[in-house]
């Protein structure tokens, strides 16, 4: 479970309502909310990346608010996926095991498997610059899922994809969320796509997050 306790946050002039939510293992909760109302800083301040003026974040009953990124057994894909480019797709995925001094052979049985699990297989021997915008994706889910994390933030991850694209993508992120039973956090515009992949949705507003039916 990730519960979010009392979080005050300011960024400069931009201050968002105070936040309290919880999210279970096994969720899919989608962020909603206008261009601009705070949902990426939100989920960048549970990941780690922008600093919390106060409040908790709970990950299991363990306080990880003053955790560093790495420490928190977040996934994170962010908009742009974020992917080097210089390297190829094996090692993008095997990256966060790599700086965590996992073995070669358990990196390469890692990669294999997520490959396996992501339908790219094929790929892992290319660079990354010339795959499409859903091998791209694939990637970006492969890397942030590689160390096992408990929790997966995604921000946006369909918003840059052709129709068929999206479609297959959403089909992969039900077979993910079902398959490995995390906390999910997943940023959209679309009530669709929400509809599709949600077991919970929560607006992000002046007033602060809001629950929306189904």
């Amino acid at each position: 479970m990730l519960q979010c306790i009392d979080l005050e946050i300011e960024q400069g002039n931009f201050k968002l309502p105070t936040i309290n939510f919880k999210v279970y293992k096994g969720d899919y909760l989608v962020l909603m909310g206008k261009t601009g109302s705070g949902k990426t800083t939100l989920i960048e301040i549970i990941c780690g990346l922008r600093k919390l003026k106060s409040g908790q974040i709970l990950l299991n009953t363990i306080d990880i608010t003053s955790e560093v990124p790495g420490q928190r057994e977040i996934g994170y894909v962010p908009q742009d996926g974020a992917l080097f480019v210089t390297m190829t797709v094996a090692e993008n995925i095997g990256f966060a095991l790599k700086i965590r001094k996992w073995s070669k052979l358990k990196i390469k049985e890692k990669v294999q498997e997520l490959a396996t699990l992501l339908g790219i297989e094929n790929l892992l021997n290319r660079t990354v610059n010339n795959l499409s915008g859903g091998e791209k994706q694939r990637v970006a889910l492969g890397r942030a899922l590689s160390f096992g994390p408990q929790v997966l933030c995604l921000d946006e991850p369909l918003s840059a994809l052709d129709q068929e694209t999206k479609a297959e993508i959403i089909l992969l992120l039900q077979h993910l969320a079902q398959k490995l039973q995390l906390v999910i956090i997943h940023i959209s515009h679309s009530e669709s796509e929400a509809k599709k992949l949600a077991t919970s949705i929560l607006s992000l507003g002046d007033s602060g997050l809001q629950k929306v039916s189904l």
